[in-house]
């Protein structure tokens, strides 16, 4: 399923907004399928809140609204996302389901353009069962797996009523489910890139980073005299972005992706480095601020606040 990423992700990051929803949809719908409801919710809340579209353009088809709503059903709740998709006459909805399946395709169906020509000949040419969608008219998972291509429609395998209950159990037709966390994520990180976040002032950035790591209060700010008596302990006058956030909160506590940020009388000098939080994996050097990571290796951030947006980025993403 690389390639299948990488083309979604470009998409997200390139195409037009109509082709953005349309693989937000099908990814969505992928993960959910593969047993990562988890995944597919934080998807579409992630795409909600950065492109403030409704979440109908999801479903924009009649198949692809279907398969919600036989998910829905199947988990016994509508997520919170969901409340913006009108509810279906799931009865109704299975009728129609069930004669699209057992529908006959005609050999020619596809070859020939949309059209007059195209109608007349699908209602006269041979046709065939689909092996595809009789497999799930049977409501045999194993077989729809085994004679899907490598982008396998999804909407089509979420909206038959008779397996919705196993998707959602987990059984995972197409053996995604480990993979699905790195497509979520890639997808996530596709959005927040092309649709950027405005965190405003100091005041503003701080509020947004502690609201998602939970709604805690910030610390106090530290005084003028506070922030001078530690550049004058440390022998270098601090950039002035980071005195702002010195002024908007002494200091900031850990959470699970990022150190505690020290507040002024903790702040302490090294061979000339600043050291800017605990453990000391935030420096300050010859006005760069430079992030030490064991596992992603060291990343120089052009000043403090590109820091700390980076890690209301990474929150954001996560949450």
């Amino acid at each position: 399923m690389q390639d299948y990423l990488e083309a979604a992700v470009r998409d997200v990051l390139t195409a037009p907004e109509a082709r953005v929803d349309d693989q937000v949809g099908y990814a969505a719908l992928l993960l959910a399928i593969s047993g990562a409801l988890d995944e597919a919710d934080r998807l579409v809340t992630q795409w909600l809140a950065r492109t403030e579209r409704p979440v109908t353009a999801l479903a924009a088809d009649p198949v692809r609204a279907r398969a919600w709503a036989m998910l829905f059903e199947a988990r016994g709740a509508r997520p919170d996302w969901a409340e913006g998709l009108p509810p279906l006459d799931l009865d109704a909805e299975e009728r129609a389901h069930a004669t699209s399946l057992r529908r006959p395709v005609s050999d020619l169906e596809g070859v020939l353009p949309p059209g007059l020509v195209a109608e007349v000949v699908k209602h006269v040419a041979p046709a065939r069962p689909d092996r595809v969608r009789a497999a799930l008219a049977e409501g045999d998972l194993e077989l729809w797996a085994s004679l899907v291509g490598p982008l396998p429609d999804v909407a089509t395998v979420a909206a038959t009523r008779a397996v919705a209950p196993a998707l959602v159990a987990g059984a995972d037709p197409l053996g995604l489910h480990d993979w699905a966390p790195a497509c979520a994520g890639a997808l996530v990180a596709a959005l927040h890139e092309r649709y950027p976040r405005d965190l405003g002032t100091w005041p503003e950035l701080v509020a947004e980073i502690l609201r998602l790591r939970g709604g805690a209060t910030p610390p106090p700010p530290a005084s003028e005299a506070a922030i001078r008596s530690a550049e004058l302990r440390l022998g270098v006058e601090l950039p002035a972005d980071h005195r702002e956030f010195l002024r908007t909160c002494d200091g900031l506590p850990a959470d699970v992706v990022f150190p505690r940020l020290l507040g002024t009388a903790d702040l302490r000098a090294e061979g000339g480095v600043v050291v800017l939080s605990e453990p000391a994996v935030l420096l300050l050097s010859a006005g760069h601020v430079i992030e030490v990571d064991p596992v992603l290796g060291t990343t120089v951030h052009a000043s403090f606040r590109a820091a700390l947006i980076q890690h209301a980025t990474l929150l954001a993403q996560a949450g």
